[in-house]
């Protein structure tokens, strides 16, 4: 069931408009109460003539389990959560859950969504402030599972004193008004749920009430016939939720950065550059650390082998796979291999998200770190140097690049390709020989520092009797570092 237009697909949308979304079926006639006084408000308001409000209910039978004090509110969460990811991918901006108990457990969702949700409390609050700034005291009517969870006094109690019935009026009358066998959720509205309501109203004025808020979206279906009987403002919550809804500014949704891996490529460099990540990250607890979402994808075509040998071409594997990752939500990617780095420039142009650029963070710290250095040694596989990609960025920045000669550019391929080298599983051994010996080679061509420009050439154990007279860069470390300043600084914008 929809509202005003209908949301469709996203290519009949119309991009300057705003795109409003209901999570109906939580409370079937609450939600529906939402709907209609949300279209009569945009309807009201020229400005939001042609407004898109989606409806979207579902089959949602708990049954009275609801009306427990006890009630375990899982299933309500994977059902809202579900509603929220569906409206996502229909192009929808801007939700409302129309369900007081759902926004207990709002805060878990949002940050996985794309959209933005609003608030019911953020709608009372503002009216409380607003409208009702000299009330010392407010009475609610909620559910029972809503009054032990206490969100009003956390919400609204800083602003007034929230009362509520006492127990023998909240099991007898409230929840009877609402979920008993004559109540507002059995389709009735009036009769004895209506006497009942009242009844609940009449004792929070004796209890000093100087305004009614509903804390379920059933009352507020009764809200013209019980006014005239109420002697205090008896407030319409779902219509304070829809005008508000409507009259704030879509936003972009907070959330947390999420950092996007190009993985398998070499699968032991994903791994060692996640934990690189991990150590570099101020850090106290599990949740300070960055998100990630990682893509090990060995199959992505070798790509020395494509550079120096016509192999497979990497290059639009390279990009699905990175259109994946921003598909899941990265704000930005790292590919921790040096070689793949040769086709950045090719599908940067295709994502509409950064590719931390190692190599240019490499030489950017080496320029910042080491101003009194001006040659480069590079130790990398034959694609990364026949490629160009270091030497370019290298000069760019008034250095000069050393590498190894033909036949030492054999040996750091072997330390790498080899049978018994680090991409087959070793650290050690031939490896690092090979490795040691390249070192003291491109040292002695007057390499005043060392990239190890392969990401698989740092894992590699040279042990303590190697002490390169110039400073080993690890590229990864730096990439690390790189991505960490990044989410750091996404905090604070």
């Amino acid at each position: 069931m929809n509202g005003m237009k209908p949301v469709a697909n996203h290519a009949s949308l119309d991009p300057k408009k705003r795109r409003f979304g209901i999570v109906g079926g939580l409370g079937a006639l609450g939600g529906a109460d939402v709907l209609l006084k949300m279209i009569r408000t945009a309807q009201r308001m020229s400005s939001l003539s042609g407004t898109d409000i989606a409806f979207e209910q579902r089959h949602f039978g708990e049954g009275a389990i609801v009306a427990d004090g006890n009630y375990d509110p899982t299933r309500r969460k994977f059902y809202v959560y579900n509603a929220l990811k569906d409206m996502e991918a229909r192009g929808i901006d801007t939700a409302l859950v129309p369900c007081f108990l759902s926004h207990t457990f709002l805060r878990e969702i949002t940050p996985e969504v794309n959209l933005q949700v609003v608030s019911v409390f953020d709608a009372l609050r503002r009216h409380v402030t607003t409208e009702l700034s000299g009330v010392r005291k407010i009475g609610v009517l909620t559910s029972t599972f809503l009054k032990r969870a206490g969100m009003f006094e956390r919400e609204i109690g800083p602003f007034a004193q929230i009362i509520y019935p006492d127990e023998e009026t909240q099991v007898n009358t409230v929840m009877q008004a609402i979920y008993g066998p004559n109540g507002v959720r059995a389709g009735h509205h009036g009769g004895e749920c209506q006497h009942l309501l009242l009844e609940a109203c009449l004792r929070l004025i004796d209890a000093g009430a100087e305004v009614i808020v509903p804390g379920m979206t059933e009352i507020p279906v009764l809200i013209d016939s019980l006014r005239p009987l109420v002697p205090v403002p008896l407030l319409d919550s779902n219509l304070l939720y829809a005008e508000y809804a409507l009259g704030i500014d879509a936003a972009t949704p907070s959330r947390e950065f999420k950092l996007g891996v190009v993985g398998g490529v070499g699968p032991a460099a994903t791994v060692d550059f996640m934990r690189k990540v991990v150590k570099l990250t101020a850090a106290a607890r599990d949740q300070d650390h960055i998100k990630m979402v990682v893509e090990q994808n060995p199959q992505i075509p070798d790509r020395t082998a494509n550079l120096i040998a016509g192999g497979d071409d990497p290059t639009i594997p390279l990009l699905a796979t990175c259109m994946r990752l921003k598909a899941d939500g990265a704000d930005a990617i790292a590919i921790p291999c040096n070689t793949a780095h040769a086709y950045v420039d090719r599908i940067q142009p295709y994502l509409d998200i950064p590719i931390v650029n190692m190599l240019t963070e490499v030489v950017r710290h080496i320029r910042e770190t080491m101003p009194g250095v001006t040659r480069v040694g590079l130790l990398a596989t034959s694609g990364t140097v026949t490629s160009g990609v270091y030497k370019s960025v290298i000069e760019a920045a008034g250095l000069q690049q050393v590498v190894p000669d033909e036949a030492m550019q054999a040996r750091v391929m072997e330390s790498i390709y080899g049978a018994s080298g680090v991409k087959a599983g070793f650290t050690s051994g031939e490896c690092t020989t090979h490795l040691t010996a390249a070192i003291a080679h491109v040292q002695a061509h007057g390499a005043e520092v060392i990239v190890l420009g392969c990401t698989e050439l740092p894992l590699i154990e040279l042990g303590d009797a190697v002490e390169p007279r110039a400073p080993l860069i690890d590229p990864t470390a730096i990439l690390a570092g790189s991505c960490v300043a990044l989410a750091v600084g996404s905090h604070k914008r």
